[in-house]
């Protein structure tokens, strides 16, 4: 997992068409701008330019050995997971307004994942409807037991994180949050 602790690089992740490709990338592997654009709604020109922003920070790479000629062009990411915290940002106040947007988009894209899937007809049906699960509660906890919690939390996905291909299997998007928080 790639830990974010450069400013420069939270803010090319701080920008909805930027996180939703990296998202794309991450499920789909290495994709070409043309395919990235048609899956985004994008047009390639701006794909094209938010993948050189997302390269720049050193967030994606190409990857000339899948084109077939010239004229193509493939991008992966270079860590499937990538991560960042607070606590980094905080002594600059432009770095903080970077890191509090960042969150801000990546808190969007989690409302906008759970809003389509509330919203399909796959939400309603067997075998994900049974599979699916929200859970969430209030926690008697000290920061030192949040921070615990947090790093069972992805040591949990992380053992899960990685899997083969198999015909059962489908992208699955998991979130995971703990802060403190008042009924």
């Amino acid at each position: 997992m790639a830990q974010i602790k450069d400013a420069a690089v939270l803010k090319a992740v701080a920008h909805p068409v930027r996180r939703r490709l990296m998202d794309v990338l991450r499920v789909d592997g290495p994709s070409m701008p043309s395919v990235l654009a048609r899956t985004t709604g994008q047009a390639v020109a701006n794909v094209s330019h938010h993948l050189r922003v997302l390269a720049e920070a050193g967030l994606i790479e190409q990857a000339p050995e899948l084109a077939r000629n010239r004229k193509e062009h493939w991008w992966r990411m270079i860590d499937r997971q990538i991560s960042w915290s607070l606590a980094d940002f905080t002594a600059d106040a432009a770095d903080l307004a970077a890191a509090d947007a960042a969150m801000a988009i990546g808190l969007q894209r989690q409302v906008d994942l759970v809003s389509t899937w509330l919203g399909s007809p796959a939400s309603r049906a067997a075998p994900w409807t049974d599979a699916a699960f929200s859970t969430d509660g209030f926690l008697l906890l000290s920061p030192a037991e949040l921070a615990e919690l947090g790093a069972e939390v992805q040591a949990v996905m992380d053992r899960f994180a990685g899997r083969p291909e198999a015909p059962d299997r489908e992208p699955v998007f998991v979130i995971g949050r703990g802060f403190p928080a008042r009924p």
